[in-house]
């Protein structure tokens, strides 16, 4: 098949000493890193708030929490669901899932009680882990008979004890009180004693399913997404040799892991990619601008991944000056466009700190696990994300269709590699809908996304055909947020849309109309906001709430979000600071989207 469509590759030319094509292991994820242990033992695998952990002890970790896991019954093939931040538990709670062939299913720790079960009942997740500050969260589900274990687990439960003393008394007011009398909850420590053998990996085929993430697919509706260990395997290689000759990756070297382990993006470059390869991982709970860079100038890592959010975050504290980081060979951005103002401040940045490399963009999505196509080394085309990876294929097809269009030409953009998925959990219309076979023989993902590439192969992105908005790098889809705003006795319609915004590149605005329009007022707006925190995640929760009278019309007798946007960009551009911010960047980029929808609508 490499052959046959070679002359389709037109982006060769610029890979360098990039190979195109690698060989893939086909072991399970935890097999790989067992091989990576047994030949590094004493580096250090994990690092977390200064206390690292080798690969010896993150391997007798795992083989604990797997051998405590078949003692509670789970079995392979069966799920788990994961909702942790980037913390060792969910590390080591990944990894004894894949050894034992058991589902990890990994959900936003931010998400709303009522997204949790949800989730929980599309997986049919038989346990799930939390943390103890988030255990409201998950408390209805002692009483759900499929649930049968609660794994709860704390932040200070791999820290030294002077930082472990320290979160215990921050964390205290808002611990929540846990029944740890019922036979259900398993406290993390406790795990560990329940290990009564040595486990051996359960083998894998390339067809289980070994992880799902969750995304809103083509239509905005939460998905379940099946990815297989060979999907994982083969992006951990294909990021390992994006770094050109002379600065390849070594073992030892680090990456500074920001981005949540629920996201492809965190978990498959920055935990799988680096652990596979006897990386070490610096594992930041949460984004914090002043501890990454107290990180970056204590140990300058070798690679970090980030969205947007946080290079601009990078560019706004100037203490980033004062770090050398000549150690820094890979800086990548995605989950959502890099505006051209922050890639040449992060690149000024970079070269005065000594480092040799600059940003590069890369565009992925989560049916593909994460990045397909990247920005090489040495050619940047502004306005472009980038060419296909090792391995990845892509091409543009005329929208509804498998035709492929010219150079330059606007369709959809499609995307082929084995990276891309299973298909989507109990969702078998849909996934056909995604997934199809194409002429040449191979299954391509129809992203949804509208682009054109031009004659080198390079990808330049215009329009999501979904409705989404990326807020800090996460999807958001205003579709699943107005439902929830639908529930609400006091609303009677609503339309969510984005807005730029110049820290978070986008944020969400709902417009709602009223049942009784005298209720109109700032303590409502908060009604409605806790309203929708008690069963939503962060991201997709409005930022700003404006009430209307009336919402405007389609043709058809839809609410007409276009028009909103439009109305709303119209209105920033009247402000006349704008220009002096980040902010212009993305109106600009949003009045060319709008035009482009309008120009394409029936």
């Amino acid at each position: 098949m490499k052959s046959k469509l070679s002359k389709k590759m037109p982006w060769l030319k610029f890979y360098g000493d990039t190979p195109a094509h690698l060989d893939y292991k086909e072991s399970s994820m935890c097999e790989w890193v067992e091989e990576t242990a047994n030949r590094f033992p004493t580096l250090n695998a994990i690092e977390y708030f200064g206390k690292s952990f080798s690969y010896s002890f993150l391997i007798k970790e795992i083989n604990k929490c797997a051998s405590a896991l078949i003692g509670l019954g789970i079995k392979k093939g069966e799920k788990v669901s994961i909702c942790l931040p980037n913390i060792p538990q969910a590390v080591i709670m990944f990894y004894a899932l894949n050894k034992i062939g058991a589902v990890s299913c990994m959900i936003h720790p931010l998400s709303g009680a009522q997204e949790i079960e949800e989730y929980l009942e599309m997986t049919e997740s038989k346990g799930i882990i939390v943390l103890d500050l988030l255990f409201e969260k998950v408390r209805s589900n002692l009483k759900r008979s499929n649930i049968k274990h609660i794994f709860i687990c704390s932040l200070d439960d791999y820290m030294n004890n002077v930082k472990g003393s320290v979160v215990k008394l921050k964390v205290r007011k808002k611990m929540p009180k846990i029944p740890f009398e019922n036979k259900k909850i398993v406290r993390w420590k406790n795990i560990q004693g329940l290990a009564s053998k040595e486990v051996q990996t359960v083998k894998m085929t390339t067809t289980d399913t070994a992880t799902i993430l969750f995304s809103g697919g083509t239509t905005g509706k939460s998905k379940g997404i099946m990815l297989s260990n060979l999907n994982f395997n083969a992006l951990s290689e294909q990021v390992s040799v994006q770094l050109p000759k002379g600065k390849e990756l070594a073992p030892g070297d680090s990456v500074l892991a920001i981005l949540p382990i629920f996201h492809g993006f965190g978990l498959a470059v920055c935990v799988h990619g680096f652990l596979t390869h006897a990386g070490k991982v610096i594992l930041i709970p949460r984004f914090d601008a002043e501890l990454m860079i107290k990180r970056m100038k204590k140990d300058c890592p070798a690679v970090i991944a980030g969205v947007p959010t946080l290079f601009e975050a990078l560019i706004r504290n100037k203490k980033i000056l004062k770090a050398d980081l000549s150690n820094l060979r890979g800086v990548f951005g995605g989950g959502d466009k890099v505006p051209a103002s922050i890639k040449s401040e992060v690149d000024k940045i970079l070269k005065k700190c000594g480092s040799t490399t600059n940003l590069r963009e890369g565009y992925g999505l989560t049916e593909t696990v994460t990045v397909c196509t990247l920005m090489p080394e040495n050619t940047y085309k502004q306005g472009s994300i980038g060419i296909p990876i090792s391995d990845m294929y892509a091409k543009i097809v005329e929208v509804g269709t498998t035709n492929e269009l010219n150079p330059n030409c606007e369709g959809e953009i499609c995307i082929s590699g084995p990276t891309v998925m299973l298909g989507y959990l109990n969702e078998e219309k849909e996934t056909k809908s995604i997934l199809k076979i194409h002429d040449d023989g191979l299954t391509w993902v129809h992203t949804g996304d509208i682009g054109y590439m031009d004659k080198d192969g390079f990808i330049f992105f215009k329009l999501r055909q979904k409705r989404m908005i990326k807020v800090s790098g996460i999807s958001v889809y205003p579709t699943q947020t107005e439902e929830l705003l639908y529930s609400h006795p006091d609303v009677e319609s609503a339309c969510c849309i984005g807005i730029p915004d110049t820290y978070k590149m986008n944020i969400m605005k709902a417009f709602i109309v009223l049942k009784d329009k005298q209720k109109a007022s700032d303590e409502m707006k908060s009604e409605i906001i806790t309203y929708l925190r008690q069963r939503i995640n962060n991201w997709s929760v409005p930022k700003v709430i404006e009430f209307r009278d009336d919402l405007p019309k389609t043709k058809v007798g839809k609410i007409d979000f276009t028009r909103l946007e439009k109305e709303e960009i119209e209105s920033m551009l009247q402000l006349e600071d704008h220009k002096l911010t980040l902010t212009s960047e993305k109106i600009a980029d949003s009045v060319q989207e709008i035009k482009f929808r309008e120009s394409h609508q029936e």
